[in-house]
């Protein structure tokens, strides 16, 4: 009997984020987070699934920022036309959040002191934990208003975390 997942269907090409806006474009504190969420963005717009429930087809513009303690998903379509905006508690989020910049700092400061190898390798392991957890823990709190995929949801946390960052 096959499993559940490989009979969903995936979602059409057109379920996807063309344009991604961030409130602020000053550099974070650090090269290393401003480089992480270059990349971030860089990787969500190459691929991604996002398909917001009960909006029109895509492509979307999405327009992602923290207001009063809240994740903003304010969605719009590609011409950049308001659809829908979702908000999100940030209090789930925020042990992952603090975590998350405890590791960057520790990684900076592995680096800056010529560190070996060994401790690095295990901070970017912790920091694709935290990753990961960030990840399901917004695909969670998503369900039922948009479909993201692991990867794309991994990358949106990532942002998260550099939005959370510039407060």
């Amino acid at each position: 009997m096959p499993d559940v997942a490989s009979q969903r269907v995936p979602p059409p090409p057109t379920a996807r984020l063309v344009r991604l806006e961030l409130p602020d474009a000053s550099p974070l504190p650090s090269p290393y987070a401003e480089a992480d969420r270059r990349q971030a963005v860089s990787d969500l717009l190459a691929r991604n699934v996002f398909a917001p429930a009960g909006l029109p087809p895509g492509p979307y513009a999405l327009h992602l920022a923290v207001r009063d303690g809240r994740l903003l998903f304010d969605i719009r379509d590609a011409e950049d036309a308001p659809l829908h905006a979702l908000v999100l508690a940030l209090g789930p989020f925020r042990r992952l959040i603090k975590d998350y910049h405890l590791v960057v700092e520790s990684h900076e400061q592995v680096v800056a002191e010529g560190g070996h190898e060994a401790r690095i390798q295990a901070i970017d392991m912790g920091r694709r934990g935290l990753h990961n957890e960030g990840a399901e823990l917004l695909v969670a709190r998503l369900a039922g208003r948009v479909e993201l995929d692991f990867e794309t949801a991994r990358r949106l946390f990532t942002l998260v975390c550099a939005l959370h960052q510039r407060i």
